[in-house]
């Protein structure tokens, strides 16, 4: 008979979610299992990889300590909202942000990670997060006279963190009986830690040694100021640490555009590599663009493109950039958001900032998607050929496009649109580089051209524009005053005689024009025939506005390139300008009778 062993007392080991969520979490995301953008892929990545090499990198990777910080948050109460009274249980995602901050050390025993870049949508607690991030630093980490600060461009903005640690302290017994709670001061009279509330605003964040700064909503620093000030203070500090937590922003000059940048940089270089950087964290939340996109360097969806993430049209991308999607924040309210976003084009680009993590051109959209793709056609010139028209020109600086617009009226009150762009040849990779567009592969494509050399030659443009001379009737050709001598002169070289009609690109004439096209497309009566380099303009554009309520194209304000746009509003405009009326009245009928003394 067999002998029965007597049952095993070795203990079953648990499951790698109980014994070290953050590894788990980066398992399942880089698996598929758990959806997320390819930033947060990439730092996922970097984690297993760290993981599995921490030895040969100098890393130590201790799982022991993360459960310490995990124990900490859930030992915080919420003070307000739904959440009034309940434990900070993280879920899956603020577990892999604060068990790497905090489980990571290099062999020497100090932090690995001196910086966090943490950029999320609006609504997935990162404030609350950063709160729980500073009384941990503040009170837990070992630092004696550790001074934490919540940092922001205003007082307001910083307060609004500190508040949030402040009413964990109230709300959790052993915090209250532990900490002196002020109006700006949370402190530990036992070791001489606190930590307050400071901005750019006065001198007050000037002279600090800081052991842990909170930096808040990154994107609307105007300035470098408080950052450089926050990690200038880190000097004295071993184990000091630096919190970004922001939305998505559109000031392409910013420091928080920089460090999105950098922080892209850092996720994807391998060890060797340029941007490889121990010691900066960045978890950056974002929706993807397709893999052919995403081959040509693009990684946010590409505007027009249908297999890039769409989030006015596929709710399942929405939680790439919301991961706490069903937790913090309700799908009824991205719900809301998406549908007024439809509804007005001005609030397109703030939803897709503060709530889908796009880095948008400008503030606020100039023209809604769904309008613009509707009075798209397929493009075709031909089929124009002999038709009048009247042609916009925006002549290019050295590092802008220049554009060609032919808009031809028809009798119902409406009209074609083509459009065509020239960009200098010899600078093309400088330049797509920078603005972060496939200019190259748009010109192998055939839909911009590059003309040699470092900037436009007008000669060029003249020849084009005799071209079209021969093939269409050409009504008149607006202008503007700059640069317009230059171009004469080449044209008188080509012998060809256009009707130019000055067309300036201040309120009074481009006010009317925009009003004019913008009418066209939401009224459904133009066709422009597609073209991406036309729709990337479009994207960009941004109005200002003068006290009379006109309005025109402010390319000062928007980083992304619109002279397709400024370019279709002139031709457009001078088509759609009322004839001036010829002054027939006797002048005794508007003057009067003069009497005259002899």
């Amino acid at each position: 008979m067999p002998v029965k062993r007597p049952p095993s007392k070795r203990p079953r080991a648990q499951p790698l979610q109980q014994r070290d969520p953050c590894t788990w979490y980066a398992q399942q995301v880089v698996r598929g299992k758990i959806v997320a953008g390819s930033h947060v892929r990439a730092a996922c990545a970097r984690h297993l990889d760290d993981v599995k090499h921490a030895k040969d990198r100098g890393l130590v990777w201790r799982i022991e300590q993360t459960h310490r910080v995990y124990a900490f948050f859930a030992g915080l109460r919420f003070g307000d909202g739904e959440h009034d009274g309940a434990p900070f249980f993280l879920e899956p995602s603020q577990c892999f942000i604060v068990g790497s901050l905090f489980g990571w050390y290099r062999a020497d025993g100090y932090r690995r990670f001196r910086t966090a870049y943490i950029e999320i949508g609006k609504g997935n607690g990162k404030t609350p997060l950063a709160a729980g991030i500073g009384l941990y630093c503040m009170l837990a980490d070992d630092e004696p006279g550790a001074e934490v600060y919540s940092a922001a461009v205003s007082r307001d903005q910083a307060g609004i963190c500190f508040r949030d640690a402040k009413r964990f302290c109230e709300s959790t017994p052993a915090l209250l009986k532990r900490l002196i709670i002020g109006e700006t001061n949370l402190a530990n009279p036992r070791v001489g830690s606190y930590m307050r509330p400071v901005s750019s605003e006065g001198r007050s964040a000037d002279g600090k040694r800081v052991h842990c700064a909170l930096i808040d909503e990154v994107h609307e620093h105007p300035s470098a100021t408080i950052v450089d000030k926050m990690r200038a203070g880190t000097k004295g500090r071993r184990n000091a640490l630096i919190v970004e937590i922001t939305n998505s922003g559109h000031d392409r000059n910013s420091v928080c555009y920089q460090h999105h940048e950098y922080s892209v940089q850092v996720l994807r270089a391998k060890p060797g590599e340029r941007y490889h950087d121990n010691s900066w964290f960045a978890y950056i939340c974002t929706l993807d663009a397709c893999k052919r996109h995403a081959r040509d360097g693009h990684y946010q969806p590409v505007e027009g493109c249908e297999h890039c993430d769409d989030w006015m049209r596929d709710p399942a991308t929405w939680i790439k950039a919301n991961p706490l999607l069903g937790v913090s924040i309700h799908p009824q309210y991205l719900e809301e958001q998406v549908r007024e976003a439809r509804g007005m084009p001005s609030k397109q680009n703030i939803v897709a900032r503060l709530n889908f993590c796009t880095w948008t051109e400008s503030v606020a959209a100039w023209i809604s998607r769904d309008a613009w793709d509707a009075v798209q056609v397929d493009p075709d010139l031909d089929s124009l050929e002999g038709r009048q028209c009247y042609i916009g020109l925006d002549l290019s600086k050295k590092t802008d496009l220049t554009a060609l617009a032919l808009f031809f009226p028809d009798d119902a009150g409406g009209g074609d649109l083509w459009v065509e762009q020239y960009t200098p040849g010899d600078t093309l990779r400088e330049r797509e580089d920078r603005d972060r567009v496939p200019y190259s592969k748009w010109v192998k494509a055939g839909l911009l051209t590059a003309v040699p050399g470092k900037s436009i030659d007008y000669g060029y443009i003249a020849k084009r524009l005799a071209w079209l001379h021969e093939h269409f009737e050409i009504t008149a050709l607006p202008f503007d005053r700059w640069k317009i001598d230059d171009l004469r002169r080449e044209l008188d070289e080509e012998g060809i005689d256009l009707p130019l009609v000055e067309f300036g690109q201040g309120f009074r004439d481009m006010g009317p024009a925009v009003d004019a096209l913008e009418a066209l497309i939401l009224n459904g009566r133009i066709r422009i025939h597609r073209n991406p380099v036309l729709t990337w303009n479009a994207s960009s554009a941004v109005l200002m506005q003068d006290p009379a309520e006109n309005r025109k194209f402010a390319k000062h304000k928007a980083t992304g390139r619109i002279d397709g746009i400024v370019a279709a509003t002139q031709a457009v405009g001078c088509a759609m300008r009322p004839p001036e009326q010829e002054d027939t009245s006797s002048v005794y009928e508007t003057r009067g009778i003069v009497e005259l003394e002899i």
